[in-house]
């Protein structure tokens, strides 16, 4: 089961696809999340969540005080999902945050999207290859606020990704089969 972990809609139950989607485990976001707050990277900012499947990594950034998020999801399915999760993180939460659903490619959405964003999840399918992610993260480097934090989740045995100009390598985590890899806008 996927559940918000903290936050005004703390514990509440996400619901995840059938297929297509890898959530990230509890413990990860759990670490995660810690980081960023420590690093005052949540509360009042604006987030997108790329590849979003459930939404359940800009829910709990919502959750614990992102006052946008704007999930982006190819798969009907998938954001059929999200848009029900939003939904309930949104009842939860009140007016303090607004929180869309795109059903899109991610290269499409960032190609038309304005921006800005403080903080950016992707989250890939473990089968899209490094020249693709390159080139998404191509088109979201332009639309980032300054001093934002980007968050790329992958199989652990994939490569580091290729970050394009604007973006620096600031840490990476290993979790089991998962692994993290941070990045900010360079100054």
């Amino acid at each position: 089961m996927t559940r918000i972990i903290a936050g005004k809609a703390g514990s509440l139950s996400l619901d995840v696809p059938d297929a297509g989607t890898r959530p990230t485990s509890d413990r990860v976001r759990e670490s995660l999340f810690g980081a960023l707050e420590s690093a005052d990277a949540v509360r009042g900012a604006t987030v997108l969540d790329v590849y979003a499947g459930s939404g359940a990594l800009a829910l709990e950034a919502v959750s614990r005080g992102a006052t946008r998020a704007d999930l982006v999801e190819k798969s009907a399915r998938a954001a059929t999902v999200a848009q029900r999760n939003a939904a309930r993180v949104a009842k939860a939460v009140g007016a303090a945050a607004t929180i869309r659903v795109h059903r899109s490619s991610a290269d499409a959405f960032l190609r038309t999207a304005s921006g800005p964003w403080d903080l950016v999840f992707l989250d890939p399918p473990y089968e899209l290859g490094e020249t693709e992610l390159t080139a998404t993260l191509a088109l979201l480097a332009p639309l980032l606020a300054p001093a934002a934090h980007v968050v790329i989740e992958r199989a652990a045995r994939s490569p580091g990704p290729t970050l394009p100009a604007g973006l620096v390598p600031t840490r990476d985590k290993r979790y089991g089969d998962t692994a993290l890899w941070w990045a900010t806008t360079a100054d």
